[in-house]
């Protein structure tokens, strides 16, 4: 036989075998079907298991994404986008010593904003230690820190009565001042109350025109206190008799360029003073980093729980598919009388278990996407939706259905014909 000839009769020969495959297979379907037919109720059981399974990850995703959502936006209510740059003394040089120079100044604040276009805002904070008196003698728990009018929206704050100060407020040189909400009440009863209220510093009268509170909890992390007075910084400087400041806060445009800018901020504020001064800058971009990554690892600890309930599914559909091949023993025994090799026997009923634990995967991913879609149309809130969910809910389902099946399809592939025919 020629070359030639060969290569047609291989080409035939894989003809037909490619024919005879996709011929099994339709039977294969074929049987299967008719036997969802005949156990209807027992088909529709053995894959709720799956459903419940599915649903579960679906959801579990779902809720660890709207965790997750919640907890950065309230992180980035505090001060996501800012920088906070302060003195951290000399170097490490024992001959170095901390000069005047050293410390930070409003130049440094106003040099950075002409050289960092994307600096949104920014202001110096300086705590301030006079006296305070509120007519009813001298209060010396009270916090008082001078800052600018950008301040507030650099630390997002909210003021539920009255107004904050304004930049007219401090070109003018006015004695007026914003309390914090716990201070308002506790003092003057109500945050409206305290309004129009006067206290002295050093003998000099100012007027709380507004109150203030911060737009979430940092559980005191900040330089905000529960009982906190701001004043304009123009106004503050003048009782300490410098132009010094403690910190000094910038906010960029967008999270992203928090990293960087930390840095250029720091290099423009040392080429403004001596070699041996060092100045450290912090944002909340770790922090933020850390709390998506714990609630990545909180979702993934909760879809494995939720993967227990695939494998309840799975040991379900196995329990109920060697019940299947005992009540079918003498099929089989026809079948492999008929010339039905092994093979096609195992994947007959491996087939049966990936349908039912597929079929019940599908309506499980329908009813788990369904509540958060349902919230969506519903109500104002936006569940977020991971297309990579419905992936690992479908894929699981279909792993679990091949390894739990795959026992049971061994067995009715490994039965004796023979026996099998005698089987009553």
């Amino acid at each position: 036989m020629s070359t030639t000839e060969q290569a047609r009769q291989h080409a035939f020969e894989q003809t037909l075998l490619s024919a005879r495959h996709t011929m099994v297979l339709s039977e294969i379907l074929k049987l299967a079907v008719d036997s969802f037919r005949a156990g209807k109720t027992r088909f529709v059981l053995t894959a709720l298991g799956m459903v419940i399974g599915t649903a579960s990850v679906i959801l579990v995703v779902t809720i660890g994404l709207t965790g997750k959502h919640y907890i950065l936006q309230e992180l980035q209510k505090i001060e996501t986008n800012s920088v906070e740059v302060e003195y951290a003394g000399a170097g490490s040089t024992p001959t170095e010593h901390v000069t005047y120079n050293d410390y930070l100044t409003p130049d440094d604040e106003k040099a950075v904003v002409q050289q960092m276009p994307n600096v949104m805002y920014s202001s110096p904070v300086l705590p301030m230690h006079e006296p305070i008196n509120f007519g009813g003698g001298v209060v010396k728990e009270t916090l008082v820190l001078g800052v600018s009018p950008q301040y507030r929206y650099i630390r997002n704050l909210l003021v539920p009565a009255g107004r904050f100060f304004d930049q007219t407020d401090a070109t003018a040189h006015l004695k007026c001042a914003v309390v914090s909400t716990d201070f308002a009440i506790e003092r003057y009863g109500s945050i409206d109350q305290a309004v129009g209220q006067t206290f002295e510093i050093s003998g000099l009268p100012f007027t709380i025109i507004g109150v203030f509170k911060e737009s979430v909890n940092d559980f005191g992390e900040s330089e905000i206190a529960n009982k906190t007075i701001l004043l304009p910084y123009t106004v503050a400087r003048y009782f300490s008799g410098t132009d010094r400041v403690k910190q000094i806060y910038f906010s960029m445009r967008s999270m992203g360029e928090v990293p960087d800018a930390a840095k250029e901020i720091v290099r423009i504020i040392e080429s403004r003073h001596r070699p041996g001064a060092v100045y450290k800058a912090q944002t909340l971009k770790t922090l933020l980093t850390t709390a998506a990554t714990i609630s990545d690892y909180l979702t993934a600890v909760l879809v494995l729980v939720a993967a227990v309930t695939l494998a309840v599914g799975g040991v379900g559909i196995m329990n109920i598919m060697l019940a299947n091949v005992r009540s079918r023993v003498r099929e089989i025994g026809i079948r492999k009388a008929l010339g039905a090799t092994r093979r096609e026997i195992k994947l007959q009923f491996l087939a049966e278990s990936v349908i039912i634990s597929l079929a019940g995967g599908v309506v499980g991913t329908v009813v788990g996407l369904a509540l958060p879609i349902s919230i969506r149309f519903f109500t104002h809130y936006h569940l977020p939706i991971s297309k990579i969910s419905v992936l690992i809910a479908l894929s699981a389902a279909t792993l679990v259905g091949i390894v739990f099946g795959t026992a049971p399809a061994t067995r009715a592939a490994q039965m004796d014909p023979v026996e099998s025919l005698k089987y009553e």
